[in-house]
């Protein structure tokens, strides 16, 4: 006997729900990054530059994020029986892929300057810099509460947290600039941008792949349950349990549970599916009961 629930495609996805933020959120950074290249170009600030590349990677996660979103709502096809869910972690996949070359380009641009630092209108920069600053804290305000539900929008959230801690060391490069002339500062800062958002952009690299390697979600203990599914009336064994992450806030579960009494069936696929649900917050879960008489005769299970 197998049980499930149906699969995912046209359903809310974690990031589904905060939609409407990420299209503000994608509208003011995108408006305020053109403002940053002229402002970079005009002041030869490769800090601002800098900030203004991460504002790019910004423009096109958020964008990445609308369009997977948009897709993860399409109903499931016989083709796609999972529907376009996956989207969601190929799209942060992408912007952590994206986000490490450009920091790659900066560290090279940074070195460059270093060896011949070019003139900067520091008093402009400042400016730029101090607006850049208040368009990231709304952005951040906007995806805070979806960084933790959805890991497209996470991915959104640290490339915005990246930019407002940028803006911060351009205003700190202007001030320096202004005030004392040392022009490497620019440059120490351009590179320090670009370093410091890649320890953040590393672990949502490895997230994104770990999902699409289907592995185990970090929070789900695979001994925990099969020692539960174990404890159950007449289970005496479990066999290929697998737990696996969809999209962000939909994780799935498949096992065969093997019992010396097939006529309670019934009973344990309820009682398991039931602990999945209320105990493991797995919800979509497959199920398969075979008797233990018959697998041992034969050497397989019959399947229920």
């Amino acid at each position: 006997m197998g049980a499930g629930h149906s699969h995912a495609g046209g359903q809310a996805t974690g990031a589904g729900k905060h939609k409407s933020r990420l299209a503000i959120a994608l509208a003011l950074t995108t408006s305020f990054m053109f403002a940053e290249v002229v402002g970079g170009l005009w002041t030869g600030s490769l800090a601002l530059l800098a900030d203004a590349a991460h504002m790019l990677t910004d423009a096109g996660g958020l964008a990445l994020a609308l369009i997977a979103i948009r897709f993860a709502e399409r109903p499931a096809t016989p083709e796609r029986t999972f529907g376009y869910v996956r989207l969601e972690i190929l799209s942060a996949l992408a912007n952590a892929v994206v986000l490490l070359l450009l920091t790659i380009y900066i560290l090279f641009e940074a070195y460059q300057r270093f060896k011949n630092p070019p003139e900067i209108l520091s008093g402009p920069m400042l400016v730029v810099a101090v607006i850049g600053l208040v368009v990231n804290l709304i952005s951040l305000k906007l995806l805070a509460g979806g960084s933790s539900e959805s890991l497209n929008v996470k991915g959104a959230y640290f490339e915005v947290l990246g930019d407002m801690l940028g803006s911060l060391g351009v205003i700190i490069a202007a001030v320096v600039i202004m005030f004392t002339g040392w022009k490497l500062a620019d440059p120490i800062i351009g590179a320090g941008i670009g370093l410091f958002i890649v320890p953040r952009t590393w672990i949502l690299l490895k997230q994104a792949a770990h999902i699409l390697m289907e592995g185990t979600p970090p929070e789900v203990d695979i001994g925990a349950i099969e020692k539960r599914l174990m404890s159950l009336p007449g289970v005496t064994a479990i066999h290929d349990l697998h737990v696996w992450t969809l999209t962000s806030g939909l994780d799935a579960m498949s096992c065969h549970i093997i019992t010396s009494d097939i006529l309670q069936s019934k009973n344990t696929l309820q009682a398991a599916s039931q602990i999945m649900r209320e105990e493991f917050g797995v919800s979509h879960t497959t199920i398969q009961i075979e008797d233990q008489d018959i697998r041992q005769s034969s050497g397989h299970g019959t399947r229920i």
